[in-house]
């Protein structure tokens, strides 16, 4: 699966996010899953794609060009996918991925989780978005999310397929979850299909 994770470009005051972000790289490689990230070397970011390559995780990161000119990008990389803006950035990442965690991170981060939320309520994505919730750090939109629903402006099935992990194991889970039932939609979709009364199709 390729594993698309937003994170932050700085390292963060939190000792927890660095060994987070240790630990699901690390779990990336080791479970024959791909990463895609923006690209750059510093930060937790730099970190994650560090972690992940050293666990044998194939890591393409997508950086703009501005910031392959400042230097930033990491050169150990198995592919660095080089945009022209951050637009285009956003949507090869998207392309890319096949599930999206959004790690602590700062604006950047938040900008591109919510477009991935955005995509999965419109049911343009058909992906698992996570929130990787640790020690709380996305609770203000977890709330902020629930109060929308509060107000009438969105609703659970709008909310579908977003969801918030307090720990490697619940992202995992989630993972899991989604890798078996697009398994049975697979295999579903392959059986031969007859109609009942109703006009409703059957599976044999």
């Amino acid at each position: 699966m390729n594993i698309t994770v937003y994170l932050g470009a700085f390292g963060g005051s939190d000792p927890a996010f660095a060994a987070a972000v240790d630990e699901l790289g690390a779990w990336i490689g080791k479970n024959g899953h791909s990463l895609v990230y923006g690209g750059s070397e510093t930060g937790l970011m730099g970190r994650l794609a560090l972690s992940a390559l050293a666990a044998g995780a194939e890591v393409t990161g997508v950086e703009p060009r501005f910031f392959v000119e400042q230097e930033v990008q990491c050169d150990q990389l198995t592919r660095l996918i080089v945009t022209e803006d951050m637009p285009q950035r956003k949507a090869k990442m998207i392309e890319l991925g096949q599930a999206f965690i959004a790690m602590p991170g700062g604006t950047g981060t938040l900008e591109e989780i919510s477009e991935v939320m955005s995509l999965v309520s419109l049911k343009k994505l058909n992906a698992p978005c996570i929130l990787y919730n640790l020690d709380g750090y996305y609770d203000s939109l977890k709330a902020l999310l629930s109060r929308m629903i509060a107000a009438g402006l969105s609703t659970p099935e709008r909310q579908k397929g977003i969801y918030f992990a307090r720990s490697l194991a619940e992202t995992k889970g989630m993972l899991d979850e989604f890798e078996l039932f697009e398994r049975v939609e697979r295999r579903q979709s392959l059986l031969p299909q007859t109609t009942n009364a109703r006009g409703r199709a059957s599976y044999f």
